[in-house]
Order: structure tokens, then C-alpha cells, then sequence
């Protein structure tokens, strides 16, 4: 995780004074409620979306575009995102990096360059999913919830007639799989167990580095003594060798032992019998 893409903390402040407002102002919306939107070159306000954003990238949404760009990992994280924290977050994230004019890297005049990978949160736009407050979350009092982003420059929500509900948005944009790769997420990400554990600089890391830089990882599992360590079958090793959305869902597993400890992967017996032994002798 490179200190060197860190935005300062102060600077952040509006994304939380905005995730409060929402929470405590917009209309919650679920899967069958029904909003006007459409999109295209065709309107005057084309792209006006993709400009002076807070876009923060899902692990999918890194897989997907890396791999789009031919990129590593490390080299999408260093060229296209900033690191930054709020006061309410106890993990890092990834925040797409805006070009000079403020604009998102991948839009053009003609539109998105990378459309068929887009992020997560291009995708559902204009609905937002608002997650519950950190106090909230623990207690389980609140749930998520769907919202729509009624931006003043949009004229898609304001001058349209075509009406859908929220469910068949997520079919007709292709965000069932983001969904699916955003539950995996979510079990790391908003564990109930998250504000209780103690997250050192090392747990950070590893943290950071099966969510977003997957190819690290890789070389992680690999390159290292982890399977020297841990129990893992020659069939799952052939998969996430080759498969960075298997490698990613690995990798959950690996941080629920690691920073939850849940039972989702072995240590090898020997491993296990040498640890005991050193611990008797250093008694």
C-alpha cells in the first residue's frame, strides 16, 4: 500500500458529510421501486457525470480493468487510484484517480473507452446503495438501502419517460456479477467482527493487497512458503493460478482466517506440531 497515492484525511471530510446526508435524507428505495432515466450521446449533459466524482473501486472493479488495460495490478493501482481514508473507515480503499480537468482517465468525447468493464458505481448510476452508520451496522438496526442520485446537470432523470424498477436496472446494466463479487467483499469488509479486532500495519497490508493488488497476491501464494503453510488442494492452486476473480475469492477466505479467524482455511498439521513444539521449548 503506497503511502506516496495517500489523500489527506481533511480532504475527505465531504464524503462522509455525504454519506451522512444521504442516510439521514433521501427517499430508501428498494429492488421494485421504479425510477425515469436514459442515457446516450444524444443527450446535451452526455459525460457531464464523469467529472468531479468520488468513484471508490470495488476489487472487481480492479480485476476488470486491469485486465481490460493489459495492466498489472500494481501499475493500475500507482497510475489510476488515490489511497484515501475517512474518519468513519477503519479499512483502506481505492478511489479512482481524476485526471487534470477532473475528469475520470477512461471518458472521451464519444463516451466511456472502457464501457464494457466500467466500475460497479458507473453501472448503477443514477441509484447509489447507502450502507448503514458504523454504529448502526454493529447493532444490525439498520440495512442497506437504494437511492437516486438526482443530479441538477442530469437531464436523463429530467427529461425522460422510460420507466423501470431498480431490479431490471441491475439486469439491464450487467451488475449481477459486481453484485455477487461485492457479497464476497462485504464478508471482509463490513465483518461484524471488524470494529472489535485489532488491524496492525501488517493485517492492513494483507488486507490491501488481496483486494487490490490481486496480482501481489499471486506472487504471494506462489513465490512464498504459503503453501508450505497452509492446506490447499493441487485443483484449487491450478484455478487461482490462472483466474484472478477465483484468486480474489480465495484470497476472502484467506482474510476471514487472517483477520477473523474463521476456520475457511487449514494449517498444515506438521506447521502446526512445529509451532507447538517451539512454544514448549520457549517455556
Amino acid at each position: 500500500m503506497s503511502s506516496d497515492n495517500n489523500t489527506d484525511t481533511a480532504d475527505m471530510q465531504d464524503v462522509d458529510d455525504f454519506r451522512q446526508h444521504i442516510l439521514d435524507e433521501y427517499e430508501r428505495l428498494n429492488l421494485d421501486s421504479k425510477f425515469k432515466f436514459n442515457c446516450g450521446n444524444e443527450m446535451k449533459c452526455f459525460t457531464k457525470c464523469c467529472g468531479d466524482i468520488n468513484i471508490f473501486l470495488t476489487p472487481y472493479d480492479i480485476i476488470r480493468l486491469k485486465n481490460r488495460l493489459g495492466m498489472a495490478s500494481q501499475d493500475f493501482i500507482e497510475k489510476y487510484t488515490l489511497n484515501p481514508f475517512t474518519k468513519t473507515q477503519r479499512l483502506p480503499s481505492a478511489l479512482l484517480k481524476l485526471d487534470e480537468d477532473k475528469r475520470c482517465p477512461f471518458v472521451t468525447d464519444e463516451g466511456c473507452s472502457v464501457y464494457e468493464d466500467r466500475p460497479w458505481a458507473c453501472r448503477m448510476y443514477p441509484i447509489g446503495l447507502a450502507s448503514p452508520s458504523d454504529e448502526s451496522m454493529e447493532s444490525g438496526a439498520e440495512e442497506e438501502f437504494y437511492f437516486m442520485m438526482a443530479e441538477d446537470h442530469c437531464l436523463g432523470v429530467k427529461e425522460c419517460d422510460r420507466e423501470l424498477t431498480i431490479r431490471e436496472w441491475i439486469e439491464d446494466q450487467g451488475i449481477a456479477p459486481y453484485n455477487e463479487m461485492g457479497e464476497y467483499f462485504k464478508s471482509v469488509s463490513m465483518h461484524k467482527l471488524l470494529h472489535e479486532i485489532e488491524l496492525t500495519p501488517q493485517k492492513m497490508e494483507m488486507y490491501y493487497m488481496v483486494c487490490y493488488n490481486i496480482d501481489a497476491f499471486k506472487k504471494f501464494v506462489f513465490e512464498s512458503r504459503f503453501t508450505d503453510v497452509y492446506e490447499i488442494e493441487q485443483e484449487t492452486l491450478d484455478i487461482i493460478k490462472e483466474d484472478d476473480v477465483e484468486l480474489f475469492k480465495f484470497g476472502v477466505d484467506y482474510l476471514l482466517f487472517g483477520l477473523y479467524n474463521e476456520p475457511t482455511i487449514k494449517v498444515k498439521s506438521e506447521v502446526l506440531k512445529a509451532k507447538r513444539k517451539a512454544m514448549r521449548l520457549d517455556d
